[in-house]
């Protein structure tokens, strides 16, 4: 295979996996800076940047979600669903978009040859087998103590975030 043909990229972001990982570290990353500095090499073709988030409603984040759009993000939502924990007797919002997010991995795999996954979810441990038994390159990036073993062992290269901060970080608060 020739190098060029290696080069095919897409990214995929875990929306709501990364905001608890950004809140965690005290830093948040600018969605533009990621789709730079994974397409900064001349030879990198951006074939698809996904984004995945639970909103509460039509109108959520609807500001941040058409931001996104017009970098170039095809942006996923999902009604977040609210859960009652018997433990903490607190109700928490959550919406699961593991099985979109591995969707569209797989109905795009023909278009790419590496992938970049911001998530520390270990339900995608499998999925990543799969694409790598494709000749898939994986990337994962998450964060220290939000990085499930299963799929920091599955993947070819993991990249935690802090070490990308001074490429990524969100510079206008």
């Amino acid at each position: 295979m020739s190098g060029c043909l290696m080069n095919r990229i897409s990214i995929f972001v875990d929306g709501n996996n990364m905001f608890y990982a950004q809140q965690k570290n005290g830093w948040f990353f600018d969605p533009r800076r990621v789709l730079e500095y994974f397409t900064s090499e001349p030879s990198i073709e951006l074939v698809n940047a996904f984004w995945y988030t639970g909103i509460k409603d039509a109108q959520d984040q609807r500001g941040f979600r058409d931001a996104l759009i017009s970098l170039g993000y095809t942006v996923r939502t999902k009604i977040l669903k609210e859960y009652y924990d018997d433990n903490s007797g607190r109700y928490s919002q959550k919406a699961n978009l593991d099985i979109e997010i591995v969707i569209d991995m797989f109905n795009t795999v023909e278009q790419y040859d590496r992938v970049v996954l911001f998530s520390g979810d270990g339900d995608f441990e499998r999925a990543i087998e799969l694409l790598r038994s494709k000749n898939t390159h994986i990337t994962v990036v998450s964060t220290e103590g939000m990085i499930a073993r299963e799929l920091r062992n599955a993947t070819d290269r993991y990249i935690d975030l802090n070490d990308l901060r001074p490429y990524i970080e969100k510079s206008d608060y």
